[in-house]
């Protein structure tokens, strides 16, 4: 038993503990939620790591990512997310690219990439989700996909179900239509049934957002990808 995961062993097992360790998870997005996914799997004990984020860190990042500091502004975000999962794991095999995906060179990225365990989508941009549930289609690859998360202030409305599932979220309603347009019946999504509020309207249509919604999510999301690796009820 690895010291530093030896309470985690003591609640999954060493079987599970070692599928975790042998498994790859791409995680798309290194934001207020995604950077909270990698927490989660790396605290798990996920062997394998790869990160897509083309962005850098902003003052306004500072609220809600768990990477962003006043030293990290200015710096990749995969770049310093990677720095920190070595801290946590120096043993983990993590790969980062400062890139943006999209329907054109998924493909050329993910199939470098062997023996992909799971896909975690927590990008913002419409046509880069849909990129990423048609390659997990495609290629029979399981994958959790998060929707809107900003203009939320209630991290106990946050649910796991299939996107058919969903409702008031306006970001699932885009993905559903364009899933069926796609022939695409069923895509295991987080989402939120609260409607979207924001006190203080921007006129820039700012998103709003605040530290403790994005990261509950990023974490839920961690714990789905891990139950189901495992498969864990």
């Amino acid at each position: 038993m690895e010291d530093w995961l030896q309470r985690t062993e003591l609640l999954i097992g060493k079987k599970n503990l070692e599928q975790l360790r042998y498994s790859t998870v791409v995680v798309f997005g290194c934001g207020g939620v995604g950077s909270f996914v990698v927490e989660g799997l790396v605290r798990a004990g996920i062997g394998n790591l790869v990160l897509f984020d083309p962005d850098i860190i902003s003052i306004t990042n500072l609220n809600r990512q768990i990477m962003a500091t006043v030293q990290t502004i200015g710096e990749s975000k995969v770049q310093i997310l990677k720095q920190r999962a070595l801290q946590i794991n120096p043993a983990l095999n993590i790969r980062v690219y400062s890139e943006f995906v999209t329907e054109e060179n998924i493909d050329s990225y993910l199939r470098t990439i062997p023996a992909i365990t799971y896909l975690v989508d927590a990008v913002d941009i419409v046509s880069s989700k849909l990129a990423i549930i048609q390659y997990a289609h495609d290629h029979k690859i399981p994958l959790i996909s998060c929707m809107g998360t900003g203009n939320k202030i209630d991290p106990t409305r946050f649910e796991i179900t299939d996107i058919q599932k969903t409702s008031v979220c306006p970001l699932a309603k885009v993905i559903r239509k364009e899933l069926r347009n796609r022939k695409i019946p069923h895509l295991k999504v987080l989402y939120s049934k609260e409607n979207p509020n924001q006190i203080s309207p921007d006129s820039t249509h700012t998103t709003a957002s605040i530290s403790f919604v994005p990261s509950v999510a990023g974490l839920m999301i961690a714990g789905e990808v891990v139950k189901d690796i495992c498969m864990l009820s």
